[in-house]
């Protein structure tokens, strides 16, 4: 089982953590991981590009010509998608491009990625993430303590409004609970930071 050391908010260690092999030890699985990742980002697309076809726009209802007798070849309508300024063939309309994984897919994933995370080092357990007032610098202080230069993100168990607003200021940090943390988020993170009884949660609920 991977073993952890346990800081506080000020990167002082305070103790260790013997994490959950069935969670944060199995060996990472690319495809899946890569399959998730996909998902997400297909999700997140808003779908709303659209074109005009030659009906749609506007102008092009006279024939441009006589059929026969010019020489040109025939023409029906000044907007068609061969004319400059026709409308576009087979161009993209609003469509949905969200698809869904199975659920064991997703918890494959997700635990393949929280693993990487404890291999590559990059997984820091905080004993309590905890804030009082609405201060930006409480949580760079934090992350500067860590380690947690560049991207950065937050996980805790319960939420706290303080953390959350804190850190919305910061540009590449995330905050997240157990239940809405995804795969994408967790490997596009240079530093996955997690309180210790967030880890309790994830042990809870993905426990076998």
């Amino acid at each position: 089982m991977p073993n952890v050391t346990v800081y506080d908010m000020a990167g002082k260690a305070v103790g260790e953590l013997t994490l959950s092999d069935a969670i944060f030890g199995i060996e990472p699985n690319k495809a899946v991981l890569h399959a998730a990742v996909v998902n997400y980002l297909a999700n997140q697309r808003q779908g709303t590009q659209s074109t005009l076809t030659r009906s749609e726009v506007s102008g092009g209802g006279r024939k441009p010509w006589k059929q026969k007798g010019t020489g040109h070849a025939r023409q029906g309508s000044t907007r068609s998608p061969q004319w400059r300024h026709g409308g576009i063939a087979l161009g993209p309309k609003p469509r949905d491009y969200s698809y869904s994984l199975n659920k064991k897919v997703k918890r494959l994933a997700l635990l393949s990625a929280l693993s990487a995370k404890v291999q590559e080092g990059e997984l820091v357990v905080v004993d309590s993430i905890t804030a009082d007032s609405y201060k930006t610098k409480t949580v760079v202080n934090m992350l500067n303590a860590l380690g947690a230069e560049k991207k950065a993100m937050i996980v805790t168990a319960e939420k706290n409004p303080f953390v959350v607003k804190s850190a919305a200021n910061i540009p590449g940090v995330k905050t997240a609970l157990t239940n809405t943390i995804n795969v994408y988020d967790i490997l596009n993170s240079d530093k996955f930071i997690i309180s210790k009884d967030a880890v309790a949660k994830l042990e809870e609920v993905y426990a076998e």
